[in-house]
């Protein structure tokens, strides 16, 4: 199977849980005041609009890391998915303590990135920025493959260049400014390492496996 039956669950759990996070916070969020964090060195960083498809194209990237994250030995697997569930509840504390937003540049041109940008920026209004959650995103991505030695080197080097181009990325479509990406890193390595340490990734284990065990039990009945 592509991923184990024991890290169904938990991806599964964890995609909703991201949704939580970002749909639900902005609900509760939409009427308060929003701050805006931009510096000076955030206005000295230009406007490319081609890379929208580095931005748009990281999902491709997010599947397969989390899934081969998820393929890894059990401990080191629970470490990782528990540490992104962890990362998120951050998120969402974030998104309700301090809503943020930010000045988005007014695109005048007429090209095929243009216009997509236009459409990224009516689909997802200027909100739940601090920290971003494309870097950490992708900041798992890269946590994922870099000390697993069952995936090649090649492939370790090419996610920590795709990380970094989607964090590049951010900052270029005017989607982020420098502090959520800051964060957005800093939360997911914070989490990597508390999640192993405070005994939250070992919980979460034993947790999903009593899960899956009454559920098999459901089924045989």
């Amino acid at each position: 199977m592509i991923i184990p039956k024991t890290m169904r669950l938990p991806l599964c759990l964890t995609l909703i849980f991201n949704a939580i996070t970002y749909n639900g916070s902005r609900l509760l969020t939409q009427n308060r005041i929003h701050y805006n964090f931009s510096s000076i060195l955030d206005e000295q960083i230009p406007f490319v609009p081609w890379t929208v498809s580095i931005y748009l194209g990281c999902y491709v990237f997010w599947a397969v890391n989390y899934v081969i994250g998820c393929r890894q030995e059990e401990e080191k697997a629970f470490q990782f998915i528990s540490a992104d569930l962890l990362a998120k509840m951050i998120c969402l504390l974030c998104f309700l303590t301090v809503p943020t937003t930010n000045i988005r540049p007014v695109i005048q041109g007429t090209s095929v990135w243009e216009e997509v940008m236009r459409v990224l920026y009516q689909m997802d209004a200027a909100d739940n920025l601090l920290p971003s959650i494309h870097c950490l995103t992708s900041s798992f991505c890269f946590i994922a493959v870099r000390k697993n030695e069952a995936v090649p080197v090649w492939y370790r080097i090419t996610s920590c260049f795709i990380a970094l181009s989607i964090y590049i990325s951010t900052l270029t479509t005017k989607q982020h400014i420098l502090i959520d990406v800051f964060f957005g890193i800093a939360i997911s390595e914070v989490s990597y390492l508390s999640a192993k340490k405070s005994g939250f990734s070992k919980w979460y284990m034993n947790f999903i496996r009593k899960a899956c065990k009454k559920k098999e039990k459901e089924k045989s009945i």
